[in-house]
């Protein structure tokens, strides 16, 4: 196959509509933009969100709380999920990404107490919940904060 051979897949692409060019395009005189009005004029319509002097959505609902910029976010693994590795395996991000536990992490990893731990781990995570820390530790594993 040659680059001149490529051809994009069967209705993948439209043709382009050609307004303004005749009566017999379809889209002539009016080209599609009706008789007068604002939307018919050269560069007339509204600004996006502009609801005909109503008030717009963006006013009338009503804004709660704070978002703090700064706060440190953390994808957070229950002590419950740490069971699927085998004995004695140091968990870490790059393991809990690669296993799938977690999808992105954030500011670290944050490990919760929710649930049981049997297993002999060694943890290394952002931070630890203490319910988290003292499960593991009974386990016979190791919590490390990176």
């Amino acid at each position: 196959m040659k680059l001149y051979e490529l051809s994009p897949a069967a209705g993948s692409t439209k043709e382009v509509k050609r307004i303004g060019r005749g009566h017999g395009s379809g889209n002539g005189k009016t080209a599609g933009k009706g008789h007068k009005g604002q939307n018919a004029r050269s560069g007339g319509g509204v600004r996006p969100g502009f609801e005909g002097g109503q008030m717009p959505m963006t006013r009338r609902i009503p804004k709660r709380g704070f978002n703090n910029l700064f706060a440190t976010k953390y994808s957070v693994v229950n002590v419950s999920d740490l069971e699927r590795f085998v004995d004695g395996t140091v968990v870490d991000t790059d393991l809990l990404r690669a296993s799938g536990l977690v999808k992105k992490v954030n500011d670290g990893v944050k490990i919760l107490g929710n649930g049981e731990l049997t297993k002999n781990l060694t943890v290394k995570a952002a931070a630890f919940s203490a319910s988290a820390k003292e499960k593991i530790e009974k386990a016979g594993g190791k919590a490390e904060v990176m």
